[in-house]
């Protein structure tokens, strides 16, 4: 049996691979978040940059980090390039899976939660096997079972524990603390299954070097890479609008909108009504008047009032009486 060392640089690559799970696990729930105020495309679009943010950075990114402190003393690891790109894009699927079941769930019951929590667990834990195949060493490696169930278990734990998160968080401070909490939950589940790698001296064993690189000219380039726009993409979104602003400002506009149609209708209904107004026959605008302070309307004309275009002088008391006298 060999000695295999997970902490070959000490506590750097745990410390380091914590705190970028903790970066993609927030910025995934805050992108759930806006999830929940957006129906149909927009709501898929936020749903996929969720599943990017976990199933690489939270979960992928997290994984390699950790293995660049993976070191099995006199040999050198090797990573094949093809199965190690595939460990990241099962990680987005099956994540993408689970948001996409939790998200555009019609039901109130908990079956969709922990479905989506099943398929994104049991998707975590083959990628990180799929990522431990990927390594090549000149030793055979091989699994204690126990602890490759623990692990599967674990993982399925947090992938519910992720998505039930996604769906009942909405201030920032909340999502701070969920993804410190899923970022325990990841790290928890990688080292478990770490611990249940074993390997054993293998003198005649051939390894196939093909489409392999190091960890350094091939792992760290990306690893940085994908942590540097996972933190740019956290500071957007921590300062974006929340999910309740955006629904706040949603009704707001619909509200705004609303208003403008009824008083556009109003409009209408009185232009309508002044057109088909009855005046008396042989009725004339009156004279222009010579400059008179202004006064308070009153309800109707006085007997030496001209009247208004739309109200025409009415005629005294005094004057109809003559009228008619006559």
């Amino acid at each position: 049996m060999i000695h295999i060392n997970n902490f070959a640089n000490g506590a750097l690559n745990p410390a380091m691979s914590y705190v970028v799970s903790c970066v993609g696990c927030f910025l995934g729930l805050r992108c759930t978040t806006r999830a929940r105020a957006y129906q149909g495309a927009a709501r898929a679009r936020w749903l996929t940059l969720a599943a990017l943010s976990i199933g690489t950075t939270g979960i992928w990114v997290m994984h390699f980090i950790a293995m660049l402190g993976f070191a099995i003393p006199g040999d050198t690891i090797r990573y094949n390039v093809p199965m190690t790109i595939l460990s990241m894009v099962i990680a987005v699927i099956v994540v993408g899976i689970g948001v996409f079941i939790v998200g555009f769930s019609r039901g109130a019951g908990n079956g969709p939660l922990l479905l989506g929590g099943t398929i994104m667990g049991l998707g975590v834990a083959s990628m990180h096997y799929l990522g431990m195949g990927a390594v090549r060493v000149q030793a055979s490696l091989s699994y204690n079972s126990a602890l490759v169930a623990a692990s599967v278990i674990i993982a399925v734990i947090a992938g519910t524990a992720a998505l039930w998160m996604a769906l009942r968080l909405d201030s920032i401070w909340s999502t701070f603390i969920a993804s410190l909490i899923a970022g325990v939950a990841v790290n928890g589940m990688h080292y478990t299954g770490m611990a249940a790698v074993q390997a054993q001296a293998a003198p005649g064993l051939v390894v196939n070097t093909a489409d392999t690189a190091g960890a350094t000219a091939f792992l760290l380039p990306l690893i940085l890479g994908l942590s540097g726009v996972g933190f740019i993409f956290s500071a957007i979104i921590a300062l974006s609008p929340t999910a309740a602003e955006i629904v706040e400002e949603s009704e707001l506009m619909k509200r705004i909108g609303q208003s403008q149609a009824t008083q556009a209708a109003q409009a209408a209904q009185a232009a309508q009504g002044q057109a088909g107004r009855y005046e008396p026959r042989g009725w004339q605008p009156p004279p222009s008047q010579p400059y008179q302070p202004y006064q308070a309307p009153r309800d109707e004309p006085g007997p030496d009032e001209p009247g208004s275009l739309f109200r025409p002088r009415r005629p005294s008391d005094q004057r109809l009486m003559l009228v008619i006298s006559a």
